[in-house]
């Protein structure tokens, strides 16, 4: 099963030798930043900073920087066994659509042990501590200032809570939060965001949005905020489907929102309609800044915390980082999901280096002309897949994980002026390569063999794949110590 907290975590992956503690102290200011970017990239160890310039709270970064760290904190082994799970809950009605969807985690709620639990606030150990007013002072907190052209200093794992005014339905994200003076900090709320919507409600309704910010939270929570679920699928559900257990949540102190009981500091605030500041420059997944725009400021009101937190945080920057992890656990755990909405699909792979939404490679056992296309084209209306730039459709028999493989099939099997397709369409708030932003070109190529009802009517048809003769290969198989190889 998955940890309860994020510090039983730490003190398995400690005892198993996969945590690092540094005790010397470093600089939040790039110092920790450059350290942790070279251990992730290096596959190196969990890191915990005790000794944080400017802060009493020690800081864990990387701590889901290798898959083995991600599938030991969510109790796996692999994240086929999370497919599987998932895949059994569509079974046998096998519904379609993003209605399926919603029907196949509606099954969840059957489940006693994945509803969250209310607890009391004594029995919560994030309220051990509360300040309120003018004790609140995130300066106290170790933000990092981690690229040198960043616009200020940020929290980069803060799981945000909001709910919808009108409906009450809850949302968990997680944006980036940019430190902008004690109590005040910027969300970072892109256009296609949930919580983005909640705020525009509330504002168009005259009225302010309350806001929780938890961090060093469950690690089945802290994956379930990164999760692209559609919009009225509660991340708390989906958080104890993972875990095997239901999440503990406590009321917040000054605003009407739950948190995970478990969590390490939380953040409430109320968002006021139009209170805006300019956010950013920001180093970030794609590997470039995204530029300064303005983004609403949330006054905090009341900290609450455990008597000895830790902070938890990520390098974000140019891949690989920690975001590799997390966003193939997204890849396979959801792929049972976009099978519903896109039935076609035999496998499909997200590239880290493609940030894992600006190309998607998709594998189908195409039954007639034209069948990438339309694979493409689903890809593109389907709930968040809408942002992909790139779509590579290959035939069954590639391994989408093999990029060689995949990059064979696409630079050899493509027609450009028959087997490209260029359209435009939303793309993420990020992108800067786009001439405009939200919305740009995109591209699809279609690198499976071609059919003469396509219009590829050379002699012979499409060619033969040049494979090993099976009884020789067999043979060498067998003799090989032989050959002194």
């Amino acid at each position: 099963m998955a940890y309860d907290d994020l510090r039983s975590f730490l003190r398995a992956l400690d005892r198993e030798g996969d945590l690092k503690r540094i005790k010397v102290e470093v600089d939040p200011h790039l110092e920790v930043g450059e350290i942790t970017d070279r251990v992730n990239k290096a596959g190196g160890p969990a890191l915990l900073f005790e000794n944080v310039r400017g802060s009493s709270m020690p800081l864990a970064m990387n701590v889901f920087g290798t898959d083995r760290r991600l599938l030991k904190s969510l109790g796996l082994k692999s994240y086929e066994e999370i497919s599987e799970r998932i895949g059994g809950l569509l079974k046998p009605e096998l519904p379609h659509g993003f209605v399926g969807v919603r029907e196949a985690f509606g099954k969840l709620g059957a489940m006693t042990h994945v509803p969250p639990k209310k607890v009391k606030s004594d029995s919560a150990p994030v309220q051990e501590v509360v300040l309120q007013g003018d004790d609140v002072d995130l300066d106290a907190l170790p933000a990092l200032f981690t690229w040198p052209q960043d616009g200020g200093s940020f929290f980069n794992l803060g799981l945000t809570h909001t709910k919808h005014p009108e409906t009450g339905i809850r949302n968990l994200g997680l944006y980036r939060l940019q430190r902008h003076d004690r109590r005040t900090i910027g969300m970072h709320w892109q256009i296609h965001k949930d919580s983005r919507n909640h705020y525009q409600v509330a504002a168009r309704r005259g009225e302010r949005l309350p806001v929780a910010i938890a961090f060093g939270c469950p690690p089945a929570v802290t994956y379930a905020s990164t999760a692209p679920l559609p919009g009225d699928i509660d991340e708390y559900l989906f958080a104890g489907f993972l875990a095997g257990r239901r999440i503990e949540m406590v009321d917040c102190k000054t605003v009407p929102l739950q948190v995970p009981a478990n969590a390490e500091v939380v953040l409430e605030g109320w968002l006021e309609p139009g209170e805006m500041l300019p956010e950013g420059p920001f180093g970030d997944h794609t590997g470039f800044y995204t530029p300064q725009e303005p983004f609403p400021a949330l006054k905090i009101d009341c900290v609450t915390m455990r008597k000895r937190p830790l902070l938890q945080s990520i390098v974000v920057g140019r891949p690989p980082t920690e975001d590799g992890p997390l966003g193939r656990a997204t890849e396979r755990f959801f792929l049972p999901l976009l099978k519903i909405i896109v039935p076609d699909i035999v496998d499909y792979h997200l590239p880290e280096a493609g940030g894992f939404h600006n190309c998607a490679i998709i594998a189908i056992d195409k039954k007639y002309p034209k069948h990438a296309q339309k694979v493409m084209h689903a890809i593109w209306g389907a709930h968040m897949m809408s942002l992909t730039k790139l779509i590579v459709v290959v035939d069954a028999d590639c391994d989408v994980h093999d990029l060689h493989e995949v990059a064979w099939r696409a630079l050899g099997n493509t027609d450009y002026a028959r087997d490209l397709t260029v359209v435009e369409g939303p793309v993420d708030h990020l992108d800067h390569s786009s001439y405009q932003q939200f919305w740009g070109g995109k591209a699809g190529i279609d690198a499976t063999r071609k059919w003469p009802e396509e219009g590829y009517t050379r002699d012979g048809g499409w060619p033969e794949m040049v494979l090993p003769d099976p009884p020789t290969a067999a043979l060498v198989d067998r003799r090989w110590k032989e050959y002194g190889l």
